[in-house]
């Protein structure tokens, strides 16, 4: 699609919104109520245009993708009505008679561009929060992942007419002319480095925006942890959708003590979750593509490989991979890894460590193993990261229950359930003044003694 083409689909968007089509809140359900229908339809595409593009099961698909979207539509329309009623605040006494409230308000138009990892949760996922709140939408998915994508507009396409929902296809061109427009609100799901670039072309506008962005999210196992469950549940995460999720824990801080047993247990899971040979396991997926893939292979030191390492080209699969000995100077740790690599440092001091991971970026997620309460409070407390786990990894992201953002170099913003509403709403703050009394302190000539002793008592 060219500029001009993206232009003019925009103009029929504000021309749709302005008519007042997307304000009702019965109008907003019944959307919703239709793109639920639809995912419900076409689960089966949906799920084997994800097997296309990443290689995920079937399984692994509805558990990840759309048996999320489905319960976050869900949620929504129950809660539409309500999240759209107007909430009454407490009036100051110097502003009797009135009543305010706060209304929330779609901001209109609005554009959520779409990573390839989740080509679907994280596609249809804002769509249903911005729809819920009453807004336009141009959805723009990822050209990584083209047989999701497919999938994606022939729902979209089936359930709205363009002026209220489209879906713009296309590379780098199509990013940059959509990003070239002026929306009312722009999502953003992505790297750090294309978030920068959508923040400085919605900074030109002044127009707000989400970001969800990623980093190097760590996952600490200290002594007092159950090792073989922490194992157990911190591969599951690791290397879920071959290690390609943004909240994947990037790298374990393991405490020393129990560091061997640690990795022998590690080890042990890999085998039981993925079999002997797991490039043979069907329900294993791949790498998006070959510069992914090459740039993974970059990251795997060979000489600190306690498991894995394997790797099959043809098919850009890498084998989940372990690395011990790890060091904060190696290559994997010099960026965000978004592959089925686990390296593994040590530490011997709780305190050391958490004061160390106060002067690194704000990450995406952060996990704790153990259980020790005090450690337990200082990383909930004293840590700054986007969201996490205790004695879990991931998990914490699947709820329409809890916002789940950034923070920091991590993203801005969040959504799912109510917080997806109110990331694509503004809440407008109105007094609605009565008629029947009208006071006359505020007005000049401010002459009266009393009057001001009366408004110094009013706005205490």
């Amino acid at each position: 699609m060219t500029g001009e083409q993206i232009k003019a689909l925009l103009e029929k968007q504000r021309a749709y919104y302005r008519s007042g089509a997307t304000v009702p809140v019965k109008f907003r359900i019944e959307q919703l109520e239709k793109l639920y229908a639809a995912v419900k339809k076409y689960e089966t595409e949906i799920n084997d245009a994800l097997a296309s593009d990443l290689g995920k099961s079937h399984y692994e698909s509805f558990m990840c993708e759309s048996g999320l979207v489905l319960s976050e539509i869900s949620y929504m329309i129950r809660h539409t009505k309500k999240f759209a009623g107007r909430k009454t605040v407490y009036t100051p006494l110097a502003q009797f008679a009135s009543h305010s409230y706060r209304q929330p308000v779609p901001y209109g138009n609005t554009l959520i561009m779409s990573p390839w990892n989740y080509p679907f949760l994280l596609t249809v996922d804002p769509l249903a929060d911005a729809i819920a709140a009453g807004n336009t939408a141009i959805v723009k998915p990822s050209a990584y992942s083209p047989e999701t994508g497919k999938v994606v507009e022939k729902i979209i396409s089936e359930c709205f007419e363009p002026e209220y929902v489209a879906v713009v296809t296309g590379g780098r061109g199509e990013n940059s002319a959509l990003l070239e427009q002026k929306f009312d609100f722009v999502f953003f799901t992505g790297s750090r480095e294309v978030g920068r670039e959508v923040l400085r072309h919605t900074a030109e506008n002044l127009t707000p925006a989400v970001l969800e962005l990623g980093g190097k999210s760590p996952c600490i196992v200290d002594a007092s942890a159950d090792i073989k469950l922490a194992a157990k549940r911190i591969v599951f995460g690791k290397f879920l959708n071959c290690g390609q999720t943004c909240v994947a824990p990037d790298y374990i801080l393991c405490e020393r003590t129990v560091k061997d047993a640690f990795v022998a247990e590690t080890v042990k899971q890999i085998k039981l979750q993925y079999g002997e040979k797991p490039l043979q396991n069907k329900d294993y997926g791949k790498i998006i593509n070959k510069k992914h893939f090459d740039r993974l292979c970059g990251l795997i030191d060979k000489s600190k490989v306690v498991i894995g390492g394997e790797i099959k080209p043809e098919t850009n699969q890498i084998a989940p991979t372990v690395m011990d000995n790890v060091t904060e100077t190696d290559a994997v740790m010099g960026e965000e890894i978004f592959g089925p690599i686990m390296p593994i440092l040590t530490f011997d001091s709780f305190d050391d460590t958490v004061n160390r991971l106060k002067g690194k970026d704000k990450p995406l997620a952060l996990y704790i193993f153990s259980a020790d309460k005090k450690h337990i409070r200082r990383v909930c407390t004293e840590l700054s990261y986007g969201g996490g786990c205790i004695n879990d990894v991931v998990i914490h992201l699947a709820t329409s229950s809890m916002g789940f953002g950034g923070v920091g170099e991590s993203g801005m913003g969040s959504y799912h359930g109510r917080d997806g509403f109110d990331a694509f709403s503004h809440y407008k703050s109105i007094v609605d003044k009565k008629n029947w009394l009208d006071l006359p302190m505020r007005y000049q000539p401010y002459k009266s003694r009393f009057y001001e002793k009366l408004l110094h008592l009013f706005l205490r």
